[in-house]
């Protein structure tokens, strides 16, 4: 990973709240080896804070027991301790060190905790722009993205197929559509 380097952000100074309402956490990954299965965490908060001197910053919080992917067996499974140990480990966090350009769009860099493991990460994101909003104060919008291995967090359950290859494969895409709300 290239070390961190902070640009200013764009958008103004103060401290921005995730509208969990107009935004979404989700995710996909590798099931039987030819399709994918998706899904979301339906619980999620977080802040964009950016100092006066145009410094951002960003913390957010995934409470992992509310995954949803519209099988409720497969949730279940999910939180359990061949999986994320929800009842042990019930939040994610994300917790930046640093945002770069990248091109016209930028990389986010961070540490995310999972299962109890942090290792760094790195989001493509994608800067939306603001608008004033609808009354409840001015919103920015963003996109980010990043490709974890599920290994790296504890998540090493194996289960093989027959002819070859893993009910569930190794790597997870993780999709951000962030909606924050200037406080």
């Amino acid at each position: 990973m290239t070390a961190a380097t902070t640009v200013k952000a764009p958008i103004p100074a103060g401290t921005w709240t995730i509208d969990a309402v107009h935004s979404t956490v989700g995710f996909s990954v590798k099931h039987l080896m030819v399709s994918k299965v998706r899904g979301t965490f339906d619980t999620f908060s977080g802040t964009i804070t950016v100092s006066e001197d145009g410094t951002p910053a960003v913390e957010a919080e995934i409470d992992v027991t509310s995954i949803n992917t519209k099988n409720e067996q497969r949730d279940g499974h999910i939180k359990s301790a061949d999986f994320f140990d929800a009842e042990q480990f019930p939040k994610a966090t994300f917790v930046s060190t640093g945002v770069r350009q990248n091109g016209d769009d930028y990389v986010l860099d961070g540490d995310f905790t999972l299962k109890g493991v942090t290792k760094p990460v790195s989001l493509e994101l994608e800067y939306n722009g603001t608008n004033p909003g609808m009354g409840q104060g001015t919103v920015a919008g963003f996109d980010a993205k990043t490709v974890i291995n599920r290994k790296d967090f504890g998540i090493d359950i194996e289960m093989p197929l027959e002819g070859g290859g893993v009910v569930v494969g190794d790597k997870i895409t993780i999709t951000l559509e962030i909606e924050a709300v200037q406080a």
